[in-house]
């Protein structure tokens, strides 16, 4: 038998409440929440500790939450009124777990390609746009992505969930523009950013050898640093009457025009 927590009053669950609502919280704590099955799969895949499983019977099968033991869990059956507490979307399987989270230094990045590509995303801000990205990231298999100057909390449910849990399996790491600069000339990367001034169209560029390609946000772009830093600033060259596009649509061009110079390997 598993523990049980039928109130939504209960301290325990009140703490869960400020993990998921607050940025701070999750700070303070080191700790985050998932919700969905594939989710959680996906942070086991990628080698997140989970500390506690809440589940609410009716979705989540004890036989399911049992297979779960094996992994020394703390295994919790909820009642409905304390999973709708608790749950961030409507379609949730029944099924939320409480996660450590991780620290994403520049120097942990796991590069197993010896001419690795890697996506640079300065200062996104909407969760939509970062779990796209990291959707982008995933599709291409990069081999990171660094968020650079980064406005947002990661483990957002927000982000989370628009990333479809790429967010978890994804080499991701979180620095100021200044120490990433100084990370990838280290590493000897061609950088290309982004950006409409003093650049050259993108499907001229040799991405073949280690790159990173760098996108910001559409409302101001990358900063100078990036642009003097650049090995070639490039851009998408526009068809149309405007002269921007969401980022991760531009990311993903970018992206995939480097994936095809090197024959998807």
């Amino acid at each position: 038998m598993f523990k049980t927590i039928s109130s939504p009053q209960n301290p325990f669950i009140k703490q869960l409440v400020l993990l998921k609502e607050k940025s701070r919280q999750r700070k303070k704590t080191s700790q985050f929440l998932i919700e969905g099955k594939r989710e959680l799969s996906l942070a086991v895949k990628g080698d997140y500790s989970i500390e506690t499983l809440l589940f609410f019977p009716d979705l989540f099968s004890e036989s399911e939450a049992n297979a779960l033991s094996q992994y020394d869990i703390e295994i919790i059956e909820i009642s409905k009124e304390v999973f709708q507490k608790l749950a961030h979307r409507d379609t949730t399987e029944g099924v939320i777990a409480v996660v450590d989270s991780k620290k994403h230094e520049l120097e942990d990045l796991n590069l197993q390609s010896k001419n690795p590509l890697i996506l640079v995303a300065e200062a996104p801000e909407k969760p939509g746009n970062i779990g796209a990205l990291l959707r982008t990231a995933d599709a291409a298999n990069v081999d990171a992505v660094i968020i650079a100057n980064p406005k947002s909390d990661l483990y957002n449910p927000n982000i989370i969930r628009s990333s479809v849990g790429c967010v978890f399996t994804t080499e991701i790491a979180m620095a100021s523009s200044e120490d990433t600069i100084t990370f990838l000339k280290k590493y000897n990367f061609n950088i290309f950013s982004a950006i409409l001034q003093e650049s050259e169209p993108y499907h001229i560029q040799d991405y073949t050898l280690p790159s990173a390609i760098v996108v910001g946000t559409e409302a101001t772009g990358l900063t100078d640093a990036w642009r003097e830093a650049a090995t070639k600033n490039i851009s998408i060259p526009m068809q149309g009457v405007i002269d921007s596009m969401n980022v991760s649509v531009a990311a993903g061009i970018l992206i995939f025009e480097a994936k095809r110079q090197r024959n998807f390997k």
